[in-house]
């Protein structure tokens, strides 16, 4: 509306203006005077339009920019470079390598969503994300994103911000493959279950299938498998894609029970309340899912466990 009502005054101005040059020579001093205050209101009407629209640029610019730099994971993207959590010990899904080089699912899509956001997933720095460890790397600022088999949740929400989800799995339990008394989770009162610090897992068995079921907790997966192999715990409880990695470990030692008793939406994490970054992401996951990446990578990465491949889930837009 102000833009409207300074541009009539400067047409009318204008107007006026050219009318009065448009006079003969013989135009009476008064005259020039009428012409050269129209010109003189022309001028100022016209410094006031751009100013305000100059203003307006800036007013667009300084939001842009602001909606970047409220976002930590937009503006790393910006400057070329991402901190990413993983798992570094799960088969199949988060692995640190011998070499130092990191495979699995979760490591190609931190990969394909990095790409997406215009860093080259070279630039990836990927540092360990246990699971107790997760929300507080995301509230210090010490990671951009977390794709670490993070199952969303209510009480999680409250702390993080979640894309996704990008996969859906299961709660199950891996025992010795010799073992037929463990056969789900209500068969699981009076043993020694073991689960990791962070995790809910063990407390859902314990909450609503087998009150009497005795907890260990571990920092990773990896130290309850040995200690399942050992003989020190009953059963490993997690999510069936993670177990299945395990077993195809050890085969003829272990195997998964194949009960699945819960979904576990796995997300990617993210700092509290960044609405950009999160939409970004969701963007990235879709395409994964549409041009075929997300089955390939799983097909790749996890499919050699012998895991049936799901449909991929619907993430947030």
């Amino acid at each position: 509306m102000r833009f409207r009502t300074i541009a009539s005054v400067v047409a009318g101005a204008a107007a006026l203006a050219l009318a009065v040059s448009g006079c003969s020579s013989s135009s009476t001093p008064s005259e020039s005077s009428v012409a050269s205050a129209a010109q003189s209101v022309a001028q100022s009407a016209t410094s006031k339009v751009a100013s305000a629209a100059s203003a307006a640029q800036s007013a667009a610019s300084s939001a842009l920019a602001g909606a970047t730099g409220n976002s930590q994971v937009l503006s790393s993207a910006d400057a070329g470079k991402l901190v990413v959590g993983i798992k570094f010990t799960q088969p199949g899904l988060g692995v640190k390598n011998p070499d130092g080089t990191f495979s699995g699912f979760d490591v190609e899509v931190a990969k394909y969503v990095a790409d997406k956001l215009g860093v080259d997933p070279s630039k990836i720095e990927f540092v360990e994300a246990n699971s107790a460890q997760r929300e507080d790397l995301i509230g210090k600022g010490q990671v951009d994103y977390i794709v670490a088999t993070y199952s969303i949740t209510d009480a999680r929400k409250e702390k993080v911000n979640f894309a996704g989800p990008y996969f859906i799995a299961h709660q199950d339990l891996l025992v010795k493959s010799d073992n037929t008394d463990i056969t789900g989770p209500e068969a699981m009162a009076g043993k020694i279950l073991c689960s990791v610090t962070g995790s809910t897992s063990a407390q859902t068995i314990k909450d609503k299938y087998a009150a009497d079921v005795a907890l260990q907790e571990y920092p990773t997966y990896s130290d309850c498998v040995d200690a399942l192999l050992s003989g020190a715990v009953d059963a490993v409880t997690t999510d069936d894609v993670i177990l299945a990695g395990f077993a195809a470990q050890h085969p003829g030692q272990l195997k998964v029970v194949g009960k699945g008793f819960s979904n576990e939406n796995y997300g990617i994490g993210l700092k509290k309340d960044d609405t950009a970054g999160t939409a970004a992401i969701n963007t990235a996951i879709a395409a994964m899912i549409a041009d075929g990446s997300w089955k390939k990578a799983l097909e790749d990465t996890v499919g050699p466990s012998g895991y049936t491949i799901p449909a991929a889930p619907t993430p947030s837009s």
